[in-house]
């Protein structure tokens, strides 16, 4: 008998605390925007934060408040974008697409003559394996070249896509897996990644502003300002930025003549192959 009261009593307060619940729920009601709901299933959920947004749910928030544009969204491209502006109604431009850049090119090797190729160390690394860490040791880090990739993927763990690797000590993207977020360039301490439009296929992959000499010191492939590739552009689309050769991609037509002279081998014609090959087809 004395269980049965125990369990009446607690259904009543189980009915009584719902009720008041219900009635909770109802006197306090926030009503929101249906477009909210339907602007967050247009975005892919990658949290990746590219938009400038914590997360997706902040990015859409902030578009149906007229506090951020439509198209910051990288991962979900042109498509996203579209459907975004027929939600809120306006017209956007097309989205074009982006992917990541690494700017260097010291990929640490041997040739068959046993020399090193790269970036030169100043000594054998041992500590975190970070680029943070690593850049602050032994003035700007372990490596010679102080603009140069340190190696320790800092950038690879901030990628959501499984599109950026570290290669004989370099990172490198993969340029059909990355949607162009750029978390990998907030993690980069030496600021080497760079957005590049993804038709455009002949990049310098150097970020090295110091003077030839210097260069030559701290690393085999890094650019000299030699002013070569400037010198073949028949268009005018190349120009030496302080000590370093840029692409100017609105008179560019990738033709690809500034790869093929490059002495550095930095210029890179990804149609074409890689510096070793695009090397070995000019001296033929």
């Amino acid at each position: 008998m004395e269980i049965l009261i125990a369990i009446a009593i607690l259904g009543g307060l189980g009915l009584v605390f719902g009720l008041i619940l219900a009635a909770a729920s109802k006197v306090f009601y926030v009503e929101t925007d249906p477009r909210l709901d339907k602007l967050n299933e247009c975005l892919p959920g990658a949290n990746c934060g590219g938009c400038g947004y914590a997360g997706c749910g902040g990015y859409a928030e902030a578009v149906l408040k007229g506090e951020a544009e439509i198209g910051k969204c990288a991962s979900g491209g042109n498509e996203c974008a579209q459907a975004m502006a027929e939600i809120m109604g306006v017209k956007v431009e097309a989205m074009i697409r982006k992917v990541a850049l690494v700017r260097c090119s010291g990929y640490r090797s041997v040739d068959a003559s046993g020399k090193e190729l790269g970036a030169k160390r100043k000594g054998e690394y041992e500590g975190f394996h970070d680029c943070m860490a690593a850049s602050k040791v032994g003035g700007n880090g372990y490596i010679s070249c102080k603009f140069g990739c340190l190696g320790f993927g800092n950038c690879v763990k901030a990628c959501k896509y499984d599109a950026i690797s570290v290669v004989d000590g370099v990172a490198k993207v993969d340029s059909e897996k990355c949607v162009g977020c750029m978390s990998c360039a907030a993690a980069c301490p030496r600021n080497l990644i760079v957005p590049v439009e993804y038709d455009k296929h002949v990049l310098i992959a150097c970020n090295s502003h110091a003077k030839g000499a210097v260069t030559v010191r701290g690393c085999t492939q890094g650019c000299i300002g030699c002013s070569i590739c400037v010198k073949v552009c028949p268009l005018d689309a190349i120009s030496i930025d302080r000590n370093l050769a840029v692409i100017d991609y609105t008179k560019c037509d990738s033709c690809g003549l500034c790869a093929t002279v490059c002495p550095k081998h930095l210029i890179v014609d990804t149609m074409a192959g890689t510096p070793a090959e695009i090397a070995a087809a000019a001296k033929k």
